[in-house]
Formats: C-alpha cells, sequence, structure tokens
C-alpha cells in the first residue's frame, strides 16, 4: 500500500548509519572496537539515554560497537550522531547507499539541522542543552510551524519509499549488501531492538523473532510527522519477511 510514496523515515535512518560503519569495517576503514569519546559538545535532542551519563561524568568513554548497539535498540540520538561523524558525515552515508544500490533511500542533513528545519528554525548548539529546544520551538509562530512542518511531509529530506525500504532490509538477509557474518550481526543486533515493543514486536507470534527498527516525528497540530517500523521477520522454520510499516 502506497509502496512507492517518499514518506519521512525518521529515527529509520539510523539503520543506514550503522550500514554504513559496517561496510566501513569489512573494508578496515573502521575498527568497531576503537575507542570513541562522546562529550557534552555531542550532545543532540529528543530521545537521548546517553546524555544522563555525559552530564555525570562530562563525557563518555565507549566504542563505535557500543554506540552502534544504543542507536539502533534505544533510538539513541547522540550515539548515532557520534557514529555518523566517525564515518564521514551524511555524504559518506548517501555514498554508501549509492555503492550498495539502495535506491530510493535519502539520507537528510543530520538529526540536529534536519529536526530544526521540521520546526520552521535553524539549528544552535544551545539547543542541545535544558529546555532550549522546546523553549525557542514554543516561540515560533504557529504559521510558520504550519510551512515548515507541511513542507517536510511534501518533500522529506530523509524520506525514503516503503518498498526500497523493504528491498534493502532483503538484500541484507540475504547478504548481497554485508558478508554473512555482519549480515547475522546487523540482523542481531535488531533483534535486541528496545524502542517501539507495540508496534511488529507486539504483534509477534510465539517463535517468531523481530530485527527491526522504529522511527517517530514531531508532532504537530494533530499529525506525527512519521511512526514507523521496519525490519526483518523471521519465522520458526527461519523463513524471512522484509517489512516496512511507514505512517
Amino acid at each position: 500500500f502506497n509502496e512507492t510514496a517518499l514518506l519521512p523515515q525518521q529515527s529509520v535512518s539510523k539503520t543506514w548509519v550503522t550500514l554504513t560503519a559496517l561496510t566501513m569495517a569489512e573494508k578496515d576503514l573502521l575498527d568497531l572496537d576503537a575507542p570513541i569519546r562522546v562529550s557534552r559538545e555531542d550532545l543532540t535532542l529528543f530521545h537521548q539515554p546517553i546524555r544522563k551519563e555525559i552530564l555525570r561524568f562530562g563525557a563518555v568513554e565507549t566504542t563505535v560497537r557500543d554506540l552502534i548497539e544504543r542507536a539502533i535498540q534505544h533510538s539513541d540520538n547522540t550515539a548515532n550522531n557520534a557514529i555518523l561523524q566517525r564515518v564521514g558525515g551524511p555524504r559518506a552515508v548517501r555514498a554508501m547507499l549509492r555503492e550498495k544500490g539502495l535506491a530510493g533511500i535519502r539520507f537528510g542533513p543530520g538529526e540536529k539541522p534536519m529536526q530544526a528545519a521540521i520546526a520552521g528554525m535553524e539549528w544552535r548548539d544551545t539547543y542541545s542543552y535544558e529546555d532550549n529546544f522546546f523553549d525557542a520551538r514554543d516561540r515560533v509562530s504557529p504559521s510558520l510551524r504550519k510551512v515548515a512542518f507541511e513542507n517536510y511531509l511534501a518533500d522529506p529530506v530523509d524520506g525514503a519509499t516503503p518498498i526500497a525500504i523493504a528491498r534493502a532490509l532483503a538484500a541484507i538477509e540475504r547478504g548481497e549488501v554485508l558478508s554473512d557474518k555482519r549480515a547475522e550481526e546487523f540482523l542481531t543486533i535488531m533483534s535486541n531492538t528496545r524502542s517501539g515493543p507495540r508496534r511488529l514486536k507486539g504483534g509477534r507470534a510465539e517463535g517468531w523473532v523481530v530485527s527491526h527498527k522504529t522511527g517517530t516525528g514531531q508532532f504537530w497540530d494533530g499529525q506525527q510527522s512519521g511512526y514507523n517500523d521496519v525490519g526483518v521477520l523471521f519465522a520458526p522454520d527461519s523463513s524471512a519477511y522484509a517489512v516496512a510499516v511507514m505512517i
């Protein structure tokens, strides 16, 4: 249904950041276990569980592998942004999508500038702290927010078609995008996703495994800019089904 419509991905796009990191790891261009420091300057906005650790200790010393689990399983925006910067930014993700032939999937400018633009604002680093983003958003006129929100829905910078996402996930499961070992690693990480327990996993029958990534956008005037769940469903007989639900 509407399989060729260009729809907002929101945090579903974290899938492609992780895919870029795993692709680079296969080429020995990235060590997933190399130390990486995430500090106060790296904070983003919205859902970022790592934020509490950073504010408590000043910084978190971890690895890209750990950040991948935080980004996919907990949909942590700051963890995802740290990976994005390590792999080379949005251009690197777009280059990976082209290299792998994953057409029909856009990758936006990154969480901070994109979410600010959806609310009719330009990003400022101070928005990462306390409630500054929400306070600034509340000061935006309703008419400007309406235009910005509707412009995003009409032509989402992080848009993708559901069929493109389903085909990409199917290709990953078949070992056509990553090696079999890396693909299994990726799908295992996704199987432990904690977000969206009442989305695809909410209808899971006994014996099924759901490897998935959720995506939830900003809410404005009765509309949610994306309420998504995509993944690979494994039946008890090991049959695999790629699924993309984008509302």
